[in-house]
Formats: structure tokens, sequence, C-alpha cells
């Protein structure tokens, strides 16, 4: 297959566009039940969607309200699916039906694919597919005289950027040296599709389901990312990702966690997150409940959900940054909680 070429960022033109008139970029973590959904809006009123939870129209459906009801769009103009596990693709086909969706980013189909989505992923209705590659920088459009705005693939099918994003030590062999390899996990998993999103000086960084041995490898031997504002906490809370390693070295001051009532939020994750010197809070989309006693759980008012799936709300995490990226707040509007940030110089 011929690889598609994404034009980089830079050489795209810049335009005005209405309901651009704050300037900010926002994120919102639609509640998928433990799945995940991370919806980006751009200050163009562009859209950028990280998977797209659970089959069926519950996940969808909150999806499509986040986007239409509470964000004002009304399309998903770039879609990316980290991975072929159906709390990331499975809400994407039902979304097509609710919502156009411009272009999809994923991992196509490859020799070795260990889990195959079939027949209604690779087919929902898009105006065009792009097999994604470490290094692709997707073509996002820019407000004329406003921040830069830049979305960088950093990891796909267990292969990675050879050059690091921005300045950093020639290697990374203090941190580097405490790392314990686990057991390999052979599913779709660590092909993840990892991204780093970059609006001026604030950086974000998502990397799905990406697992410990695979992960490791965007900061050692030498630190391909640097120091990030926001961390999606990887694979929803679980320890087969989350190596503390990656936590020392890219130093988030926020990490928010896409988990269920009883998935993720595991103790050696939850554990390596409050022992992080760089983070100043912690959110979850849910409550963990777990029956068995291994509950883990920060202050009420820094979670959206509190309730198990049957009776849930649905309550979604946005995250705003300024217009000119010097700061970020990140709200629970179903609570009123409400804390604002500094972004890494």
């Amino acid at each position: 297959m011929i690889r598609t070429i994404i034009l980089l960022l830079l050489w795209l033109p810049t335009v005005s566009y209405a309901g651009s008139e704050d300037g900010r970029f926002d994120i919102y973590w639609v509640d998928v039940e433990g799945g995940a959904a991370t919806l980006m809006v751009t200050p163009a009123n562009e859209s950028i969607l990280i998977d797209t939870g659970n089959p069926g129209l519950r996940d969808s459906n909150r999806i499509a309200h986040v986007a239409t009801k509470v964000a004002g769009l009304r399309r998903i103009d770039h879609l990316i699916t980290t991975h072929y596990h159906r709390d990331h693709y499975g809400g994407a086909s039902m979304l097509s039906t609710l919502l156009p969706i411009g272009t999809v980013y994923d991992n196509g189909i490859f020799d070795g694919m260990p889990d195959n989505p079939g027949k209604d992923y690779f087919e929902f209705k898009s105006k065009q597919r792009i097999v994604i590659n470490p290094s692709d920088i997707l073509p996002v459009r820019q407000i004329a005289g406003g921040v830069i705005i830049k979305l960088t693939c950093i990891a796909a099918r267990k292969t990675f950027v050879t050059k690091a994003l921005v300045d950093t030590p020639e290697n990374n062999d203090e941190t580097c040296a405490t790392h314990r390899p686990k057991d390999r996990d052979g599913s779709d998993n660590a092909n993840s599709v990892a991204t780093l999103i970059e609006f001026g000086s604030f950086r974000f960084y998502d990397a799905g389901d990406l697992t410990w041995n695979q992960e490791v490898q965007l900061v050692c031997p030498k630190d391909l990312v640097g120091e990030v504002d926001v961390y999606q906490v990887t694979h929803h809370g679980l320890d087969t990702s989350n190596n503390p390693v990656v936590l020392q070295t890219i130093k988030p001051r926020v990490a928010i966690m896409n988990n269920g009532h009883t998935k993720g939020s595991l103790p050696e994750v939850f554990a390596n997150l409050q022992a992080t010197k760089s983070l100043q809070a912690i959110y979850q989309v849910h409550k963990n409940l777990r029956p068995d006693g291994s509950v883990n759980n920060v202050a009420d008012e820094f979670i959206a959900n509190h309730k198990a799936a049957d009776e849930c709300d649905g309550n979604y995490i946005k995250l705003s940054v300024a217009p000119d990226s010097k700061s970020y707040t990140v709200s629970i509007p179903a609570n009123g909680h409400e804390k604002s940030y500094q972004t890494k110089p």
C-alpha cells in the first residue's frame, strides 16, 4: 500500500473561522464507561476525536451529545483509532450515522495483527482513511495570528518516532536504569497509536492502551517526547501500562484517567501516579467501586461520575487552554469543580 502523505502542519494556509472567537483549545473526556473517547476542539472549530468507546448507542450518543450540544460541532473532522479493541473502536460505526466523519487515521490492516475489528469498522462511512505512521503530523487548520496547533503521531504498530520532538538530553540513563520489564502483552494494545498534541506551549500526551514494555521506548534510552502538561492515564489506569519510567521522564502536571467504575485505577498505577512529584492533580472519569476492596480514588470533587454504569449520568471532564496557551482550566460541569494550572514554559 502506498503511504498517503500527510501534509506538514505549517504548510497549511491559515484561516478565519466562525465560532472561534474565544481562541481557546478545548478537550473533553467523554464517559464511555471504561473505554476511551477524547474529543478536542480547536480555535478554528475543527474537531479531533481519539477513540469512540464501545459498540451500541450509549457511547456514540454520549460522544454526539458532547460534540453537538456542548461543543457546538456539526461533524468530526479527524478520528484517530488507537487500536482494535472494542472499547476504543466500537462506537465508530454508530457514530458515523449520527455525525459526518471526515478523515479516519488508524493502523489499517497489517501483517501479524492480533485483533481484527471486522467489516463494520473498516467500511463505516467517512470522507477518507489514512494509515498513520510515527512522525506523521495531522493537517489541522490554523487561525491567522493565533497559537499554532500540532498533532504528531509518536507511536504506531510498535514503531516509534526516531527524533526527539524537543531538545532533550542525549540519554536518559539514570531513570531508564529503574525500568523493570513485564510479561509481553500479545494483544493489539501493544500496537496502540500514541499522539502528542501541542497548542503553543501546552502539551498533551495520549497513548491509548500502549503497553509497559512498548511505552518505555518513547523515553529510553533517549527521551523522544519531552515534558508534558497533561497525561491521559494510559490503558484506563491498568498496570500493564503506565510505566513509572515514562511518568518520571515526561513529568506531567495533570493526569486524567478514563476509567470505569470497576475498571482501571489499579493499586500499582495509582501509587505510581501519586509518587510522581510533578503531578499537581489527578482526575478520574469514574469513581472506583470495585467490590474486592482494591479501591483507589482521588477526592470526590476530582471525579466526574460516582455511580455504577446502570445508574451513571455519563458526566464528562473538560479542559480548556487559554488563547495564549500559558494556562489551562480543568472543570467537571456536573459538580461545579474548576481549577486552573499554569502551562510549563
